[in-house]
């Protein structure tokens, strides 16, 4: 029989190196777009507006049947392969409901969203999220069959072929334009290229489709009806949860072209998205720290040590963050040009988004309270008024700066808002139903230490134009966060 926790480190490894190295692939796209999509065009406004409702729509569609998958395939007296097929159907047949609706209904939403002008791209995205949906039930049964080398092996029969399709869109395609007129007339009738990123998304999506011949025939595994309602009875508050969490990533996003219409509002998205595109760099490390980290918290869920385990995971996330906090902002000279110089008038909102990424972060980590006491609707409030929150300072945010060049600053200080609110209550909440001792005086010291280091690296910006020279100062003052950061846990592990 195989050993439980070397299946348990094989499967994080695969899954979580495939979730980051597919995020990290996708995010190298990043410098192609916005070097050959004009920041002026606004095109890149619509890849970012567009793909904010995706993750909304999404998480709309599945409705929280992927953890109610697993949940009911291992609960007593059910019969998985049921559970599988009732899933399979109800969100196969929401995802198709969705599609038809807004095909039917595809002017009107087109005029709605302000792409009058190209209901095509709504059509695309639509279609890409109904099947996105369908897929993730499927994904998530090869995950519940522990059949991990596939489900890598499908995320990246998708990530490989686009890629290698958006090279082709905007550095092969325009070599063709001498040859063929027409194309270079579809080209830029399709906003220089921009439509095409979703019928690329559309297509590779559909790719995927031809690996999951065996896990479609669930569908005839049948549909339970009272089994439906029990499953939707305990996915509902998960519901709330997904749509509200995914609503603080997006939702600055989705409304920005609402407050800020027209030509302008497009063109300062498109630069507030690829600017948050470096910031995203603390999500990514985030995500690695976060496939490490929860394994070991809920398995050791039990252990009367547990809150200990969680207060070293406060300290090591925080210092692991500011570490990569600190080495973005020292090397932005390097890190700056992975975007068109263009979209650099946005680079101001990179360590006001990131410090919202550290915050989402330390609220992760402060979330282990409710669940490890199963008082997960907390979870939903203490989102919902982030969430409200992160929407309240956008919608007042943006229209004040209205007349600026800088509206987008609202939505980066939203999100800094909204995480450090949720982040907040996560504390004083779970220092009542489960106290936590954490190490207050480290988190504070390496805190100030790292605050320090950047008025330093400031206060030498002003004193040096070289971007070379300034560089190599910040690489000592970042050896410096490093060496406190040896001896503090030299010290650590002598006491231990």
């Amino acid at each position: 029989m195989a050993n439980p926790l070397k299946q348990l480190v094989k499967d994080t490894a695969l899954y979580g190196l495939s979730s980051i190295v597919g995020r990290f692939l996708n995010y190298l796209l990043v410098p192609l777009y916005t070097y050959r999509i004009a920041a002026e065009s606004g095109g890149y406004g619509i890849v970012t507006n567009l793909y904010g409702y995706t993750a909304l729509l999404l998480a709309l569609l599945t409705f929280g049947m992927e953890t109610t998958l697993f949940r009911f395939s291992n609960k007593e007296g059910e019969n998985p392969d049921k559970v599988y097929g009732t899933t399979l159907r109800m969100v196969g047949g929401v995802a198709l409901l969705f599609l038809v609706t807004v095909l039917c209904a595809l002017k009107p939403i087109s005029g709605l969203m302000g792409y009058a002008a190209h209901p095509e791209y709504i059509a695309c995205m639509a279609a890409v999220v109904a099947m996105d949906a369908f897929q993730a039930i499927m994904f998530s049964r090869l995950r519940q069959q522990n059949k991990a080398v596939k489900f890598v092996l499908l995320k990246f029969a998708f990530i490989i072929p686009n890629i290698l399709l958006n090279l082709f869109i905007f550095l092969g395609m325009p070599l063709l334009f001498g040859r063929f007129p027409a194309l270079e007339s579809l080209y830029v009738h399709l906003d220089s290229g921009v439509g095409f990123i979703f019928f690329t998304n559309l297509l590779c999506t559909a790719l995927v489709f031809a690996g999951f011949s065996r896990e479609l025939r669930g569908l005839g595994y049948g549909f339970d009806r009272a089994l439906a309602r029990r499953m939707l009875s305990y996915t509902w508050p998960l519901l709330i949860l997904s749509l509200v969490g995914i609503l603080n990533q997006v939702a600055d996003k989705i409304l920005f072209p609402y407050l800020l219409p027209g030509e302008e509002g497009r063109v300062q998205l498109g630069i507030y998205g690829a600017c948050v595109k470096i910031a995203m760099l603390m999500a990514i490390l985030t995500q690695a720290f976060r496939y490490a980290y929860e394994p070991l918290v809920f398995n050791g869920s039990r252990d009367r040590n547990n809150p200990q385990t969680l207060a070293d995971g406060m300290k090591y996330y925080l210092i692991f963050t500011l570490l990569a906090y600190l080495a973005v902002m020292f090397y932005m000279p390097l890190l700056k040009h992975l975007i068109q110089p263009a979209y650099w008038a946005g680079l101001k909102v990179v360590p006001v988004v990131m410090a919202a990424e550290i915050f989402m972060g330390v609220y992760f980590n402060l979330s282990f309270w409710y669940k490890l006491t199963d008082r997960t609707l907390w979870g939903a409030v203490m989102s919902a008024i982030g969430a409200a929150v992160m929407i309240l300072v956008n919608v007042f945010g943006v229209r004040a700066l209205a007349d600026s060049d800088s509206a987008y600053m609202a939505c980066a200080w939203g999100g800094f808002a909204g995480y450090g609110v949720a982040m907040i209550m996560s504390w004083i909440l779970g220092q009542h139903y489960y106290p936590v001792k954490y190490d207050w005086k480290a988190l504070g010291g390496y805190t100030l230490l790292a605050a320090a280091l950047l008025a330093v690296s400031f206060l030498l910006q002003r004193l040096f134009s070289s971007d070379w020279l300034l560089m190599a100062l910040d690489t000592i003052l970042l050896l410096v966060f490093c060496a406190a950061v040896f001896l503090d846990l030299r010290r650590g592990f002598k006491r231990n």
